[in-house]
């Protein structure tokens, strides 16, 4: 039996006992744009059953009329031999009776109901559709090639139920030869809406940066001979755009880091297969299944240092994808370069591309030619970022080939709209038992990505038939989803942002009882009015005990202080040493005048523009300066990323911390312990794997001294610290010799990606409570 197919019925398929010859079923999960109908049309032939099956707005309708031992046979064929792509989530059987029937058909879709199916994300080539490539007449290099059990999906559908006349594809009519393998049911193209070939379907063009088309007899073989020379392409993705160019060459790489306005940020590289890329980074078993599944993510790998350093910014690790739509293998076939560039057509914080004009007018001076399609890009979508941690994998950019799939969950969460983070963003539908995430939509400070979230919340909306009830959203007064939720005048359940991410992966795990959860991010709103940001809590879904935390640290100049994290490392050198700094062993700190520390030691003194907080990305950030890795860092949580980089040696040992009574854990022990072995000379690669231990005891030390009655037997992490492949494996090593259950995130991101699921179960633990 196929997994994660439960029978709503009986405890067991296996058990199955129809004692009648009609039925009607339906089946709901991922079975739309997979195959599933062509799929009961094969198995109800084969056995031997009447009626017909549809697509309708809450999953696939099925009649069935037959001998009883075939019906009961042909119910366990549903899951049993289901496509590959589908995940069946419920199979419900109810008595029917037989009104006509002969034969068995497919019928037209119905679409008027407000319970609604899952629709299925974008789907990598499938190895069948790259054969046809070679061996169809029709489809000879076809570079959009599809079939039922690939292409796009969610990048395409306007609306439910999924049929071509939802879709981008609708104003492309289908040619004799499309239209009888849509028509067969014996064809693998039986019902696949995106079916086109090179005589009927959408077409790539080749187009100078003013506009102007390039006539080329082959276009795959021309691009590849563009990257070879040196040039940067804008390739319009199943999403939106990329920007592509040779990963080796290391001065068209600085040339698109220059342009794309992304000073330091690593780059994502797409190598032809799997052999190539091990090349360059190292990989298990585990990474390689997820590198080659329809999902087809970027994946973070431990990297041999083969490629230019302007590539990952320096870092170990590279974010390594396969190629995923048919124009990838083709432009590969005939590339000298081993890999390439292909990182978000946009500019840095703004949402990648998918209109060529805009293309155009908004990264233009960037790339030397365009490469478009002219089929609509409906909803776009990022590529999706995951990293596998001790054999589990850990989302941490939840787009392409994820969404929208939901979250079922083990509550009530219809009518709730979850506005998700300021930063990250991803926000969040309610229906029935399900939590549905939008795609990546990124860091709302920004205009275009702030109307890239209110036009994708409505898309979202009309499309899966949604009418909300409640708004959900972060506690802090002036984000601007904050504001946004006040607006429809409807009900608003404010979560603090690091109860909101224990909540996320309860939900996920399906968890009612109350857990120890531990919240290590940079930022969030406290009930307090502080900066929170390590926080170590006793909760349930419906509220949070604050247990313990790291020690407030200022910061001086507010924000200005993760922008420039030396301002950090002056404030714990302050906190600890007051005006007598030890200067002699700052030698990374040479960059500034005595004036400039003059001024941040005033500030801190006097408290003049100083916010407190306890976020562990901030002592990660003062860490890193303290150890000169990191400055005025290119991107978001570069010190951390260089500091976990550098925590290179097995050791165990760690620096001395003090907890308070009221569990709040000072950090003196740890900025003295990095002087200390700064003034003795210890390699950086030491001091930063002793901070990473220093960590993880003071996090389990806090829990063991908390004076709690009850201790659960859980402990959840989550949070943007917990990508730290390092903190998170120890800290949970740690847990678990003290006898713990430990659980993360793995369906949504640990950082702020996932936060609208756990606003989402917070507000839909308060309702149901309330409503009691």
């Amino acid at each position: 039996m196929k997994p994660n197919a439960p029978y709503t019925e009986t405890p067991s398929q296996g058990n199955i006992q129809i004692s009648v010859e009609a039925v009607k079923i339906r089946v709901t999960g991922l079975v739309q744009g997979v195959g599933f109908r062509p799929h009961i049309y094969r198995i109800a032939l084969i056995n031997k059953i009447e009626g017909w099956v549809k697509n309708s707005t809450s999953g696939v309708q099925i009649k069935a009329i037959g001998q009883k031992e075939l019906l009961q046979k042909f119910i366990r064929d549903i899951s049993d031999l289901a496509p590959s792509v589908a995940e069946i989530s419920k199979i419900d059987v109810a008595v029917s009776t037989r009104n006509g029937e002969q034969g068995f058909k497919i019928v037209a879709s119905s679409g008027k109901q407000q319970e609604i199916t899952e629709v299925s994300p974008d789907i990598a080539v499938c190895d069948d559709c790259l054969l046809d490539m070679g061996n169809q007449d029709h489809r000879i290099d076809y570079p959009l090639i599809n079939c039922t059990n690939c292409g796009p999906r969610f990048s395409i559908i306007k609306a439910l139920p999924y049929d071509r006349r939802q879709t981008t594809m609708d104003i492309f009519p289908m040619c004799r030869t499309c239209a009888a393998e849509y028509s067969d049911i014996n064809d693998r193209r039986f019902h696949a809406q995106p079916v086109a070939c090179n005589v009927c379907g959408p077409v790539y063009s080749l187009f100078s940066p003013e506009g102007k088309l390039i006539d080329c007899e082959n276009l795959p073989k021309h691009t590849a001979q563009l990257i070879d020379a040196g040039n940067i392409l804008a390739i319009k993705g199943t999403g939106g755009f990329h920007l592509a160019c040779d990963a080796l060459n290391a001065e068209t790489v600085n040339r698109l880091r220059t342009g794309k306005l992304r000073e330091g940020k690593p780059f994502a590289v797409m190598f032809p297969n799997i052999d190539t890329l091990s090349e360059f980074a190292f990989l298990s078993t585990e990474e390689i299944t997820t590198l080659t599944s329809w999902r087809r993510p970027i994946v973070l790998l431990d990297g041999k240092n083969k490629l230019p350093a302007t590539v990952n910014a320096g870092l170990s690790r590279i974010g390594a994808v396969l190629p995923y739509m048919p124009f990838h293998f083709l432009l590969f076939r005939h590339l000298s370069t081993k890999a390439i560039i292909l990182t978000s057509g946009n500019l840095s914080q703004e949402p990648v591309i998918i209109d060529p004009a805009q293309a155009k007018e908004k990264i233009g001076s960037v790339f030397d030619f365009m490469i478009d399609y002219n089929r609509d890009i409906h909803n776009r979508t990022d590529d999706s970022v995951v990293q596998h941690i001790e054999g589990s994998i850990q989302i941490i950019r939840r787009s392409r080939g994820y969404t929208p799939k939901p979250i079922a969950l083990n509550f009530e969460t219809e009518g709730i709209f979850a506005t998700g983070a300021e930063l990250k963003n991803v926000f969040c539908l309610g229906k029935g038992n399900q939590a549905i995430m939008s795609q990546h939509i990124g860091d709302l400070k920004n205009l275009e990505t702030f109307t890239f979230f209110t036009e994708s919340a409505a898309r979202f909306s009309d499309l899966f038939r949604f009418e909300p009830k409640l708004v959900a959203t972060d506690l802090h007064p002036d984000y601007l989803t904050s504001e946004w939720s006040r607006k429809p005048g409807l009900p608003v359940e404010c979560v603090q942002h690091h109860h909101a991410h224990i909540a996320s992966c309860m939900a996920e795990h399906k968890i009612n009882e109350k857990v120890i959860g531990l919240s290590f991010d940079g930022t969030g709103y406290g009930t307090d009015g502080h900066i929170w940001g390590s926080e170590i809590m006793l909760c349930d879904l419906a509220g949070f005990e604050r247990l313990g935390h790291f020690e407030y640290l200022p910061m001086p100049g507010g924000d200005k202080a993760i922008t420039e994290p030396w301002r950090m490392a002056l404030a714990c050198l302050y906190t600890v040493y007051g005006n007598n700094l030890p200067f002699a062993a700052l030698k990374h700190f040479n960059f500034l005048n005595q004036q400039e520390i003059e001024m941040i030691l005033v500030a801190l003194e006097k408290r003049i523009n100083i916010t407190l907080t306890s976020g562990i990305g901030r002592l990660f950030d003062a860490a890193a300066s303290l150890l000169g890795l990191c400055q005025k860092p290119g991107f978001e949580a570069e010190g951390p990323m260089r500091l976990e980089a550098c925590a290179t040696e097995k050791i165990n040992d760690f620096y001395p911390t003090t907890i308070d009574k009221g569990g709040m854990i000072r950090v003196n022990g740890i900025i003295d312990g990095i002087i200390s072995d700064l003034q003795k000379g210890i390699r950086k690669e030491r001091i930063a794997t002793r901070f990473h231990n220093s960590i993880i005891e003071a996090a389990a030390s806090a829990i063991s001294e908390t004076n709690i009655s009850s201790m659960p037997e859980k402990v959840l992490l989550s949070g943007g610290a917990f990508q730290n492949c390092y903190l998170l494996s120890g800290l949970s090593k740690k847990l678990k010799e003290m006898g713990f259950q430990v659980l993360t995130n793995h369906q949504v991101p640990a950082n702020d990606g996932g936060i609208a699921l756990g606003q989402l179960a917070v507000a839909a633990a308060r309702r149901n409570k309330s409503c009691v």
